[in-house]
């Protein structure tokens, strides 16, 4: 698509939802979320931001000192031009007095400025820190469903990003305090010599607020819209220049299509974004132009009172200097006052996310865990369907795995084994039906404790940008220092083997996205994966799939092994390879989410039904 294409996009249609925009009463509404802002800045730091506010306070009284010193600096110059008797420049002490003052506001203005500047960052760094912390616990007790709808995702995705650009709020918050302070200074002095010159200037700065009020409301409201669509650019921007994403790219010839669909979505929104932009220059221009005409009719109006003897020369510069910091100062506070309004819709997007709470939660009295498993694990008419779906992924599933029993769960791809593992563990809870532990359900145990008793590798495992040892760790974090655990997860897995080749150890960093981070092979990442679960010794294991990257010897040895680990506990396997679940006690096969058999392989084979079909299948290809 070329260039003349795209500018013929109509700037204003979007893809997606509908669009929304927010009205000036949204924006006062959202002023709300101000003092939930201002707590999290207090406690971020205490001191800081005590700190911070004294020096404002104290700096917002220094443009008044400074420009009355001018006046009595003007006043004396003009009347020692007058006598004309000043010979030396020491005949004047009480001029250079005055100067020396107005040097030393000078000076510690300067270090005011540097030291709320210091102040800002280093209190607006602790803020990013802080709600970025809070961000990713939140994140944590938020539940699987929730992860997988889009809606959400918008809302995951808009506070993120408030994460690192609410900061600039936390300082235009502070000057705005500090310049309504030096307003009500200014003004005094002003209200004084001639306080019409108040009315005029609030007059000629009222159209440019109305201005900003509704253009910051807009780029709100393209924001907002645009959320899903500014996702999808920066997955096109990952996937058309990252690492994981290069050999499928070059192998099918990607990179076009992806720069084409990425560059027509970000010209779509450049030119709504344009749009907005280009009408907010325009009336902004305007409207100053109106400010610039109230302030020279003020201007000329103190000149004429100067000229007639109404006024001093020191007076005119007082008055003009005042009314000039006064006009820029209110014309600032009132754009930033439309700006906080933005900034506080976007405060809205962070607090909604902190206050979203999980749906599958741990009861108010859980009820103790078995310190070792008795009975078993129980499915009773097992129904569930996915978030925002109308298809079972499971249906009426029935079955029992024992105290130390190994099932194996097969059948082809979508049949519903692996959420029969986020079922177990509690990643979802049933839509209908229970599971039953020892006797009693699921939802009345702790959440964090029943999954701490589970160990499970999915086979979409995260290869972690980590060290060897930490990567291992991740089946039990809190004993990341046990390094002899470690050795023996790794030993367990067959992973040991693969270390011993690495340049620093089980101090190697894994994956190139950093500095000497080495990237291994699937079969080499998936033994550092497995040996997470025997890291866990939890009382029931679950592997998905543990082996399809494993060559047929180290996947016979992996076995071996396996089946030592989980003697007396437990275990589940999901497999496509019949002669790893051969090895299982008992064999559930699914089809299309229904349980269709269940037995011993001996026994499946026996009854000549859907196992044996896909055993005969398989069992071809080494014939």
């Amino acid at each position: 698509m070329s260039l003349a294409e795209f500018a013929n996009l109509n700037p204003g249609r979007r893809r997606g939802s509908t669009s929304k925009t927010t009205s000036f009463r949204e924006n006062l509404k959202a002023f709300k979320n101000l003092p939930k802002f201002f707590k999290l800045i207090w406690e971020t730091n205490k001191t800081f931001t005590l700190i911070n506010i004294i020096l404002r306070l104290i700096s917002s009284g220094l443009p008044l000192a400074m420009l009355y010193v001018g006046k009595i600096i003007m006043d004396i110059v003009v009347g020692l031009y007058k006598t004309s008797n000043l010979q030396h420049w020491y005949d004047a002490p009480e001029l250079w007095k005055w100067v020396l003052v107005e040097f030393g506001l000078v000076i510690f203005s300067d270090l005011l400025r540097r030291a709320i500047t210091l102040m800002d960052a280093l209190l607006g760094d602790l803020f990013n820190n802080e709600t970025s912390v809070r961000l990713m616990e939140q994140a944590a007790r938020l539940d699987l469903p929730q992860f997988e709808d889009s809606v959400f995702y918008d809302k995951l995705e808009r506070a993120r990003r408030q994460t690192t650009t609410r900061v600039v709020l936390l300082s235009l918050m502070l000057s705005q305090a500090q310049g309504i302070i030096t307003i009500f200074f200014l003004s005094a002095g002003l209200i004084f010599f001639n306080p019409w010159l108040i009315l005029l200037l609030i007059v000629s700065v009222i159209p440019a607020f109305l201005s900003e009020t509704y253009f910051n409301r807009s780029k709100y409201s393209l924001s907002l819209n645009w959320t899903p669509e500014r996702r999808e650019l920066d997955y096109l921007r990952f996937v058309g220049a990252s690492d994981e994403t290069a050999k499928e790219v070059k192998i099918f010839g990607l990179s076009d299509f992806l720069t084409k669909r990425f560059k027509k979505l970000a010209y779509e929104y450049y030119y709504a974004n344009r749009r907005i932009s280009v009408r907010r220059a325009i009336w902004g221009g305007v409207f100053n132009m109106l400010g610039s005409i109230g302030y020279y009719f003020a201007y000329g109006l103190i000149v004429f009172q100067t000229v007639q003897g109404i006024l001093t020369i020191g007076t005119l510069t007082f008055l003009a200097g005042s009314f000039n910091r006064l006009r820029d100062l209110t014309q600032k506070i009132l754009s930033d006052f439309s700006t906080i309004a933005q900034q506080a819709l976007y405060l809205k997007d962070l607090f909604d996310f902190f206050e979203i709470q999980p749906l599958i939660l741990s009861p108010q009295a859980p009820r103790p865990l078995p310190e070792q498993i008795q009975q078993g694990f129980v499915f009773e008419n097992v129904s569930f369907k996915y978030p925002n779906t109308n298809k079972w992924a499971v249906k009426n599933i029935s079955f029992t795995l024992k105290a130390g029993e190994k099932l194996a769960l097969v059948g082809e791809n979508g049949a519903g084994k692996t959420t029969l593992i986020k079922l177990l563990t509690r990643l979802y809870d049933p839509t209908e039906g229970r599971i039953l532990l020892d006797g009693y359900d699921l939802t009345e145990y702790d959440l964090t404790a029943l999954r701490q008793l589970i160990g499970v590798i999915f086979q979409d495992y995260v290869k972690f940008q980590l060290n060897v040892s930490e990567n291992i760790a991740i089946g039990k974090i809190d004993e990341k220092e046990e390094a002899s655990k470690i050795v023996h997860a790794a030993e367990q897995s067959l992973a040991d083997k693969v270390i011993e080749k690495l340049p620093d150890g089980y101090e190697q960093m894994l994956g190139r996205r950093f500095a000497n981070g080495v990237e291994l092979s699937g079969g080499e990442w998936q033994k550092v994966a497995l040996g997470r679960a025997y890291m866990r010794d939890a009382q029931l294991i679950v592997l998905d799939e543990p082996t399809s990257a494993l060559d047929a010897r180290a996947e016979f040895e992996v076995f071996q092994r396996f089946a030592e680990l989980t003697r007396g506990k437990s275990a589940v396997l999901i497999s496509h390879r019949f002669s790893t679940v051969r090895m299982a006690d008992r064999i559930m096969v699914l089809k299309q989410g229904q349980q269709v058999e269940i037995g011993s392989h001996e026994e499946l084979l026996d009854n000549d039904g859907y196992y044996a079909e896909l055993f005969n299948l398989q069992a071809k290809g080494y014939r």
